[in-house]
């Protein structure tokens, strides 16, 4: 249901032009800068990215409200969602990298790393928003930082500033002669290129996510409304490939969202084990 009316909806955003003469017209940069329509001139502007991510955050809240609102000794299939999705980012993530001792201070913000990239994603394929939250660069900043300041906090709280820094820069073991090569290597690996990489990687899976869609859409409105008769069958075609991108956009939006998860904890567990 969710992926025919997805294409439903990506069609009915490309027909307008399609009716107007103008043929294929493909995606461009300007679909994640929109004009804001809310608050314009302002701080506070809102366009339809920050609408969408609005949408999708009160949608978190909302679905774990009602679960735990709901919350029964006996769980319903709903609570059994719920529980699977927290249970999945403690276990399979946070104790699954760190330990389950040492995770448990850190559970709630990779849980919450995880949900909120994951709802962010998926709002690329839900009709009528039809754009994820996080292919513009500011959410994918937001969620690097919050990984970055955690992944210092813990190591900062397990060995100190300086015993952390060294660390991070200069692994044991490596000889003297060697440190002049070591050291800002390490540095610009383990303290500058990390969140650089953790956002670029969620970003440019979310924007190439949207443009093929976009495509796929644009193409099926093109060859159903422009094309020539002995043409219009590779409508089909198209209208089945964006079918199949819808699939695999839901499965990268949720592989993202446990690879952006899963390095959180990665670095908060190296971060634990410097020495």
């Amino acid at each position: 249901m969710m992926t025919s009316a997805t294409l439903a909806a990506g069609l009915a955003a490309v027909a307008p032009a399609a009716g107007g003469g103008e043929g294929f017209e493909p995606p461009t940069l300007a679909d994640f800068f929109p004009e804001a329509f809310l608050l314009a001139g302002t701080p506070f502007a809102i366009n339809r990215i920050m609408m969408v991510r609005l949408i999708m955050t009160a949608a978190l809240v909302l679905f774990f409200g009602i679960g735990a609102a709901r919350a029964k000794v006996v769980p319903g299939r709903f609570q059994n969602v719920c529980e699977m999705l927290l249970g999945f980012a403690r276990v399979n993530i946070a104790e699954e990298i760190i330990g389950e001792r040492r995770a448990k201070p850190y559970v709630p913000i990779i849980t919450t790393i995880f949900l909120g990239v994951l709802f962010l994603n998926i709002s690329g394929v839900i009709p009528g928003l039809n754009i994820a939250a996080t292919s513009v660069i500011g959410m994918p900043i937001v969620f690097a930082v919050v990984a970055y300041v955690v992944f210092f906090y813990a190591g900062i709280k397990s060995h100190g500033l300086g015993g952390f820094l060294r660390s991070s820069v200069l692994p044991a073991g490596v000889p003297k002669a060697l440190w002049i090569l070591i050291i800002p290597i390490e540095f610009l690996s383990n303290l500058i290129m990390r969140p650089v990489t953790l956002t670029i990687r969620l970003l440019a899976n979310m924007v190439s996510g949207h443009f093929l869609l976009a495509l796929c859409y644009a193409a099926t409105s093109a060859l159903f409304f422009h094309a020539a008769a002995a043409l219009k069958g590779l409508g089909v075609v198209t209208f089945g490939v964006a079918l199949a991108f819808v699939l695999f956009e839901v499965f990268v939006a949720t592989l993202q969202a446990y690879i952006f998860a899963l390095l959180t904890a990665v670095y908060i567990g190296s971060s634990l084990d410097s020495h």
